[in-house]
Parts: C-alpha cells; structure tokens; sequence
C-alpha cells in the first residue's frame, strides 16, 4: 500500500476486508493462538498452550520445555536500537552504526540501519545465535525507529525506511526457512509484506498511558489506522498472519475478554497482557 494513504483512506480499507480477513485466520479450540514472555521464569505447562510464543532468547534455559506440540517458538530481536548492555555495542560503536540514545529509553542507542556492519552483524551473529538455541524463527522489534529518524532529520537520514526494509529482504534472502513476525513497523510493510509471515499491532485497541500511569483505550481513529495497514499488507500478502497485542489489567477480566473479542471478531490474532509482558496470562475463560 502506498505510505502516503490518508488515515480515512485506511479506515475505509479496514471496513471493505474485514471479512476477507476474518474468514482467513484459523479458529483456535483449547490452544492459545500466540502469546509473548520476556520473563526468564516462563511456566513451561502454561507455554505449552500456545501455538506461537515469542520469547527472550538471552536467558540461560532450555527451551524444549516450553514448546506444545506443533509449536513454534520466536526469539526477540531489536534491529533498531541497541541497549548498552550488549557485549557487541562498543563493535557497533568503533563501525560508527550507533546513533544518538533512544529518548524514550536513554540505555538504549540508536542504529543506523542503512549500515552494512550492523547488516553482518544480524545476518552472521545474532540470528544464527538465536536460532542455535533452537528457536525457529525471530520476532523483530523497534523497525519504527526507522520512520521516526527520517521525520526527525530527513536529510542525515535520508533512504532509513528503505534501510530497513533491505534488512528484512537479507534476512528472509539469508534464513529462507525461518517464521519472521515483524512488529509495527508500518512505513517499510509495504515492502516487507512478503517477506515475513507475521504482523504484529502492539497497543492496538489498549496501551499503557506513561504520563498518567494507567491503562487506557485507544480512539477509533487509532485503531483503524492500524487496522488498515494490517490488512492493506494482507492484500499484498494474503497468506500474512494479522496479529494484536493490547495491554490491560488482567484482574479485570471482563475488559480483557472484550478486548479479545474484538480483535478477533475483526480477523485477527490477539493477545493481552500487561505492560511488563513478564509472565503468559491466558485468555479468560468465557
């Protein structure tokens, strides 16, 4: 789809294909579709329930625990920002690869992702790392920072979106085999679509409000805005899993189940947890 659609555009997309969409993704019984734990405690009968877990892959455990029959595990990857507890950030440093701090996260630096140093790094350390552990695929994170460097200095940071797009290609070129779930990452999932095989849309219908310190809804508009390059990616790709993750107190079930039960009655996968995303909370039972 063409990154320059208006939001009404997109809104008016969203409403043509819900169908489609909701008609392609499989039903789920017993098992959880997917689920996401960044915790190093992941409870292994409770892994087991889920058909896709994204998981930290740097803690010291075995995996084979945690994996249901039929199962696919992912191993998170950050491919755009780094956190300076990286035994390789001072590498990236001395290739000139790292930007400025991240504002939101000042422990975690930026990267370039126009570079070729970072691009060998991914393709020749980090995900083969990952995928020796045992993991099948990965989970990439933080591709908005390349949309949000272009906006901010669209000069220095001229073809950034285009950078990382060419990452994701090298990588689906390099590890053709692997699942790749891509979170957000809206300005380059034109390009990407048919390279990866999932789309995830954090804070889709809930999120956290840092400023005032409490979960909230998101507005229509926010929603549909996101709702429309999910499924504008799935024309592309009709075979690309649509997945959500809202954010919610699970003590409050009868919002969580709201929450699952509109994702879903739009076409896609959720899931719903909190702000932590240290534990699996299962979906309540109705």
């Amino acid at each position: 789809m063409n990154p320059a659609f208006r939001r009404r555009d997109l809104f008016a997309l969203s409403l043509m294909v819900f169908g489609l969409s909701a008609r392609a993704l499989p039903e789920t019984d017993s098992a959880e579709a997917w689920g996401v734990d960044y915790g190093g405690t992941t409870d292994p009968a409770t892994a087991r329930r889920y058909e896709l877990l994204v998981l930290e892959p740097d803690f010291p455990r075995p995996i084979a625990p945690l994996r249901g029959k039929g199962s696919r595990l992912l191993g998170y990857i950050s491919l755009g920002e780094v956190h300076a507890d990286r035994p390789f950030i001072a590498e990236l440093e001395k290739a000139g690869a790292l930007r400025q701090p991240n504002p939101n996260w000042p422990d975690a630096r930026l990267v370039d992702l126009r570079d070729p140093a970072w691009t060998k790094m991914v393709l020749d350390r980090l995900i083969p790392d990952i995928l020796q552990k045992g993991y099948d695929g990965i989970f990439m994170d933080t591709l908005d920072n390349a949309e949000a460097m272009e906006r901010q200095d669209a000069k220095r940071n001229k073809g950034m979106i285009a950078g990382a797009a060419g990452l994701v290609e090298a990588i689906r070129k390099r590890f053709p085999a692997i699942t790749i779930m891509m979170n957000r990452g809206y300005a380059l999932l034109p390009a990407v679509a048919t390279q990866i095989d999932l789309v995830l849309a954090e804070a889709m219908a809930s999120r956290w409000n840092f400023a005032n310190g409490h979960y909230e809804m998101t507005s229509a508009d926010d929603w549909a805005w996101q709702a429309g390059h999910l499924l504008a990616a799935r024309q592309v790709n009709p075979r690309l899993t649509l997945a959500t993750l809202d954010y919610w107190d699970p003590q409050d079930k009868a919002t969580v189940a709201s929450l699952y039960a509109r994702e879903r009655a739009a076409g896609f996968q959720p899931y719903v947890s909190t702000l932590a995303l240290d534990r699996l909370i299962p979906e309540p039972l109705s």
